[in-house]
């Protein structure tokens, strides 16, 4: 059976300062978990979230990194910076680097290369707009993104990806796929890997829901069958509600 995988992205939230006080409380709340809990904060709180979280059951992980070892590339953050720090997963490709940073799915399959040649697990984005799922071309369109992701990534690597299905419409909206949409999707992206690496790629790959996941649906969403945790977006900013997505069962 595959283990949960349950992710925190912070986004553009708290400062060094915050991020130490909140993983020093969530740390007691989440302890006794046999899932993977990780915290993703901004990058220039990693240095306080993986000093905080060490010796710990909570994992760091990043919410971005660059594709290329070091040079002329004002504010951006490289691996072996990430991998430096302590952290151990990134984020590659949301839908908001897509959105405001133009992220393309060519270059998320260059920086989730460079995740793996380095060592860093990547959690990657999928997921489709309203109109996109209006035109009823979600699970071609995240077929695509996953196979263009997964692009000259080995089957040893591919087993240890994370692949986070998050539909655009639902991030911060309020607005939650239903389980049974989240679970069409994520079999889609299963059946996805599948075809590309067989199934005993396909059979142990994590693949995650996010988009407005918290404590009242966490349950009913990580109990169906391809769906293996969640990209928890404001729900992962307040201990409380957290620990409530953790501790689902």
């Amino acid at each position: 059976m595959r283990k949960k995988v349950i992710a925190g992205n912070w986004k553009m939230n708290k400062t060094p300062s915050e991020t130490k006080a909140l993983i020093e409380e969530l740390i007691p709340l989440v302890k006794n978990t046999d899932d993977t809990v990780i915290v993703c904060p901004t990058a220039a709180c990693l240095a306080a979230a993986t000093e905080t979280a060490n010796g710990t059951n909570i994992k760091v992980g990043a919410q971005n990194m660059f594709y290329e070892e070091s040079g002329a590339f004002t504010g951006e953050i490289s691996a072996d910076m990430l991998l430096d720090l302590g952290v151990e997963y990134v984020i590659l490709g949301h839908s908001e680097r897509r959105q405001y940073f133009a992220e393309t799915d060519e270059t998320v399959n260059l920086k989730v290369l460079k995740a793996f040649e380095k060592g860093l697990l990547p959690i990657i984005c999928v997921g489709e707009s309203l109109e996109q799922r209006e035109q009823g071309i979600t699970n071609d369109l995240v077929r695509m993104q996953t196979k263009i992701a997964l692009k000259g990534v080995s089957s040893e690597n591919a087993k240890k990806a994370i692949i986070a299905y998050e539909p655009i419409w639902a991030i911060g909206t309020g607005k939650t796929a239903t389980t049974e949409q989240a679970q069409e999707v994520c079999k889609a992206i299963r059946d996805c890997v599948c075809e590309i690496y067989g199934k005993d790629v396909a059979d142990v790959i994590t693949i995650q829901y996010g988009g407005s996941v918290k404590a009242a649906n966490s349950k009913e969403l990580f109990e169906a069958g391809d769906i293996d945790g969640g990209l928890v977006g404001g729900a992962s900013l307040k201990a409380a509600d957290f620990e409530g997505i953790v501790n689902y069962k």
